[in-house]
C-alpha cells in the first residue's frame, strides 16, 4: 500500500512537472524570430478590422462568443486601437480604446481604461505578445485578471488571436479570435 501511494505521488509530481515544462505559457517571442510573414502593428492593426471570436470558461466550455469591429490608426510611434465587441446571446455591447506606444527592439507598451497599470508588448517574426492585467466589468463579476494575448499573422493578413487569462495563476480562462482587416 506505501508503495502504492509513492508511485501515485510521482506520477502527480510528474504530471505537474510537465504541465509547467509544456503549454501556452511557456511561449516566448524568440522563439517565433525569423517567421513570416513579419507582424508591424502599424500596418496589421491599422483601418478597420472586424473579429470574431470565442471565450472558454475554465472548464473548457465555451462561455461567450462575440464579434468586434476594430480601427486602428497611427501618427508616428503612436497608435489608437478601438474595439467594439457585442456578445452573442446578450447583444451586451462593450468597448475598448488602446493607446499603443511603439518602442525599440520590437517592444511597446499599452493602456485602455479597463488595463491597470501598462500593457507590455513584443513583436517578434510573425507574432505579438501583450501581457497585462484587466479588471472585468461588474457584471462579469470584476475580477482582475493577468492575461497574455498571442497574437499570429498568417499569410493572407489574418491574425489570429490567442489569449489565456489567469486569476492567482491559474487559468479561468482562454480567448481564441480572429481579426481580419476590412475593406473601407
Amino acid at each position: 500500500m506505501k508503495s502504492l501511494l509513492i508511485i501515485l505521488i510521482l506520477i502527480i509530481v510528474a504530471i505537474v512537472l510537465l504541465k509547467l515544462a509544456i503549454g501556452f505559457h511557456t511561449q516566448r517571442p524568440s522563439h517565433y524570430a525569423g517567421t513570416g510573414p513579419a507582424f508591424d502593428l502599424r500596418k496589421h492593426l491599422s483601418g478597420p478590422m472586424k473579429s470574431e471570436g470565442m471565450i472558454y470558461g475554465p472548464r473548457g466550455r465555451v462561455s461567450s462568443r462575440f464579434v468586434a469591429d476594430m480601427n486602428g490608426t497611427w501618427e508616428g510611434e503612436t497608435g489608437t486601437l478601438t474595439e467594439d465587441f457585442v456578445y452573442a446571446g446578450s447583444g451586451q455591447e462593450q468597448a475598448r480604446r488602446w493607446s499603443l506606444m511603439i518602442g525599440e527592439n520590437g517592444k511597446f507598451t499599452a493602456t485602455a481604461p479597463d488595463v491597470i497599470g501598462t500593457a507590455h508588448g513584443e513583436v517578434s517574426g510573425a507574432t505579438v505578445r501583450l501581457t497585462y492585467r484587466i479588471k472585468l466589468l461588474e457584471d462579469a463579476g470584476g475580477h482582475v485578471l493577468d492575461v497574455t494575448d498571442w497574437m499570429y499573422l498568417m499569410e493572407n493578413g489574418v491574425i489570429m488571436n490567442r489569449s489565456e487569462m489567469r486569476k492567482y495563476g491559474v487559468k479561468v480562462a482562454e480567448l481564441i479570435a480572429t481579426i481580419r482587416p476590412v475593406s473601407p
